[in-house]
């Protein structure tokens, strides 16, 4: 017993001496956070566990890391870890632990914005629905069974963070914490009690000792130690509120978020890399893309109102896992010149020189002989040349060149290196079982959910009832039903009148259903205002509303007081005589969710399924039912009508279930399943004015190769080589990638040198130059444009 207590006292100091031996001291100075005494440059990129799987995660990880990024930024989400009081859960997306040791893994760092208040355009901003059923609770103010509920849980992710030692001063990779969440753009209109609870949630924060520094975003009066940091598209004009603070950036939004029957967000990569390389041109060091991968809102963690379950986010990584090129491969390559710029960087302030109008040059020179420049172009419209250390230099609109050594230059924010790669859906023949020739659809079965009140613990309340205090977000859907009895002298309406049925919600969608038939329905974001004609009979009739949530608001003042449903007036409208009843005040019955939730539906395993012909189309409130195996292939699944991400870590090879719920009416033999693919297509234009690739820079800042700019392709796909050239002309090509055509210069041999090049391998490069083609027209600057397929 001794000997094995002495082995157990040797063993644990062993430890102790690794994890001392391994801890970093993370502070920060008015330059740059600092680790182990030095100041780094960082670049970060935003990552959700709950939004993707598991499984995604060590790809989506070393995707980041082969992108250039240095830290994983994620928050964390109150509702999914705690969604009732007490009872937890740590596993499965929102195992934050393995999620964090993955990162670690892979040798990045991790930001962690605890908060609990995340916004995330995620369901309640992150808030678990519980809160709101506290007495007297008002949330993010200075109310005390508020903050009594945010620091335990606060304290909780962080107890949990230092039981794992995943803190940089026990070893592990987090270097960075976040309270609250941009408390900054809301707290005047919470008055000095806003002010109160600000200046608490910074000191909470620190008593909780985790070793690293804390920061605050979009709060200019974040308390000393907290670094307030900038969120936004742009953000080089910020400054912090302290000399003793770096300049960071913690949301640079890569694109938006989608909301239902919105336009796709797309943000260029050109205008990204400007707004990166001029926040680091003007003393930045901290810059995070949010999102570097978006993400999937499964279930029903979309916020809202009305927020797409895709939170793609046009993000570098996209929303199944691929890189989206050029967005990716720009931002590679800029964040390569910037870390050749480092260690000039972080010695010194910049010296800024303008060099005309709307032409900046910021120099960092240190006396050791380091020296790095940016040459801005801020201008949105006129390209320009200017001169600087006695060399001339062409910059296009809107555009930064960056000089590692203030004399050559490394990349240009306007001026793409990386190829685009086409990205194709392409539609799977699944079968329902593996025996069958059938294809998905072919047999499903179906199950009628009861239109109104079917369940046993229905209610009566008199008046309209608003509808997160009746459901307690347990279910999206909540009917209010109300029975009427027409008589036949009724002055009101004969029988067979038409009337109109007005009703008011403040959202998101409603369904009117008269006497079992739906009569009408619409849907908005914060106010729904429907009349529809109905038709009532002598004797009873029942009006039956689905109010259905599409997400609950997770932004601005007072949200969570926002409320949704059927708050009224509910009125009929007599077509006859206009005269009017207002409903709005009667006895209603109340029914929280669908029967077919209460029963399961969703598992496919209930008895009451119907599989006789035909299958009941184009009507409302209906589950179906049918199986598939699984497509064929590695690539990444969607269900194709209206593309939901299925991962492929959830289809087992066989005997898969697929349940739907068809709220309106429709078709689910219409629906299919398609994997999603990295094209055969690859095209890229490079001009003779591009900087040679920033990978013929070596480490002591010395250009390898000092001659041209190159044409580089590689086939995504690595056992996939280049089998064509669909278009290749040096000179002055027109077009983009698909509809590239010649312009009135073009290089004769264009195509026969490019096929020479590259067809047969797997990655090729072309010098851009006349040495290599001839010069096909003197007098004017030429590009090389080419599209090649893979396979």
């Amino acid at each position: 017993m001794v000997r094995g207590r002495k082995i157990e006292i040797v063993s644990f100091l062993l430890l102790q001496i690794v994890v001392a031996a391994t801890a970093a001291n993370v502070t920060y100075d008015h330059r740059a956070l600092v680790i182990d005494g030095k100041r780094k440059i960082l670049i970060s990129g935003s990552i959700h566990y709950p939004r993707s799987t598991p499984e995604m995660w060590p790809d989506l990880i070393q995707k980041s890391k082969d992108g250039g990024l240095d830290v994983i930024e994620t928050y964390v989400f109150w509702n999914g870890h705690e969604p009732h009081k007490n009872k937890y859960n740590f596993e499965g997306r929102y195992d934050l632990v393995k999620f964090v040791k993955l990162v670690a893994k892979a040798g990045l760092y991790v930001h962690l914005r605890i908060g609990p208040y995340a916004c995330a355009e995620w369901n309640y901003g992150g808030f678990p629905v519980w809160l709101h059923f506290i007495p007297g609770i008002k949330f993010r103010t200075d109310n005390e069974p508020f903050k009594a509920e945010m620091q335990r849980f606060t304290a909780k992710i962080v107890d949990l963070m230092k039981q794992e030692r995943l803190y940089a001063s026990q070893g592990g990779p987090i270097i960075l914490s976040q309270v609250e969440n941009e408390y900054g753009n809301v707290d005047s209109s919470y008055g000095a009690a806003g002010k109160i609870y600000m200046k608490w949630s910074a000191s909470m924060a620190l008593s909780l000792d985790t070793g690293v520094p804390w920061n605050m975003c979009q709060q200019g009066d974040a308390p000393d130690p907290i670094i307030n940091t900038c969120n936004g598209f742009y953000c080089d004009q910020f400054t912090p509120n302290s000399n003793n603070k770096p300049k960071m950036w913690t949301e640079n939004w890569s694109g938006w978020f989608l909301g239902f029957g919105d336009p796709t967000p797309y943000r260029p990569v050109e205008d990204l890399a400007f707004a990166v390389a001029i926040f680091y041109q003007r003393s930045g060091t901290f810059q995070n893309y949010y999102m570097y991968h978006g993400g999937t809102n499964f279930e029903r963690t979309s916020g809202g109102p009305l927020i797409s379950t895709s939170y793609d986010y046009d993000a570098p990584i996209d929303e199944y896992g691929l890189v989206r090129q050029p967005k990716w491969g720009h931002l590679r390559d800029l964040h390569k010149a910037i870390k050749l710029c480092e260690d000039a960087l972080l010695a010194t302030d910049p010296t800024v020189t303008s060099l005309g109008s709307n032409l900046v040059a910021s120099e960092y020179k240190t006396s050791s002989g380091s020296c790095a420049a940016f040459l801005a172009n801020i201008g949105t419209e006129s390209d320009a040349t200017v001169t600087f250390n006695g060399n001339s230099y062409h910059l296009p609109a809107w555009s930064i060149s960056i000089l590692p050594d203030c004399k050559n230059v490394a990349f240009n924010t306007a001026k793409i290196n990386a190829a685009t790669e086409s990205t194709t859906f392409a539609r799977q023949a699944l079968k329902p079982n593996a025996d069958s020739s059938e294809e998905l659809g072919s047999k499903w079965s179906y199950i009628k959910e009861p239109i109104g009140i079917s369940k046993a613990d229905a209610f009566v309340k008199p008046g309209l009832l608003e509808q997160i205090n009746t459901t307690a977000d347990e279910s999206d859907y909540l009917w209010y039903s109300l029975r009427m009895d027409i008589k036949g002298d009724e002055t009101f309406l004969d029988e067979g009148s038409k009337a109109v049925l007005h009703v008011q919600s403040i959202g998101q969608v409603v369904y009117a259903f008269i006497n079992g038939k739906l009569a009408g329905s619409g849907n908005g974001k914060q106010k729904i205002s429907l009349d529809i004609p109905i038709n009532l009979v002598t004797g009873k009739n029942t009006i039956d509303l689905l109010s259905v949530t599409v997400g609950l608001a997770n932004y601005g003042a007072f949200f969570d007081l926002i409320g949704a449903g059927i708050t009224g007036p509910v009125t009929l409208k007599s077509a006859k005589s206009g005269s009017s009843i207002d409903l709005s005040s009667q006895q209603w019955t109340y029914q929280v969710g669908l029967k077919g939730e209460d029963t399961d539906l969703g598992s496919g395993d209930s008895s009451e399924w119907v599989s006789k012909s035909p299958l009941p189309t184009m009507q409302p409130l209906i589950w179906y039912k049918t199986t598939f195996d699984a497509p064929s292939g590695n690539s990444v699944s969607s269900v194709k009508s209206g593309w939901y991400h299925v991962p492929r870590s959830w289809i087992k090879p066989s005997g898969n279930t697929l349940v739907l719920l068809e709220e309106m009416g429709g078709d689910p033999t219409k629906i299919s399943f398609a994997t999603k693919q990295t094209g055969s297509s690859l095209c890229l234009t490079v001009s003779q004015s591009h900087p040679a690739p920033v990978d013929s820079w070596a480490s002591d800042l010395k250009i390898l190769n000092r001659t041209s700019p190159v044409l580089s392709l590689k086939c995504p796909v690595s056992t996939h080589v280049i089998t064509s050239i669909n278009f290749a002309s040096f000179g002055t090509p027109t077009g983009t990638c698909g509809s590239f055509s010649h312009g009135r210069c073009n290089g004769p041999r264009s195509l026969s040198i490019v096929r020479k090049a590259c067809v047969g391998s797997r990655s090729c490069k072309v010098e851009v130059s006349t040495r290599v083609f001839g010069d096909p027209c003197r007098s004017l600057a030429k590009s090389l444009a080419v599209e090649a397929s893979c396979s």
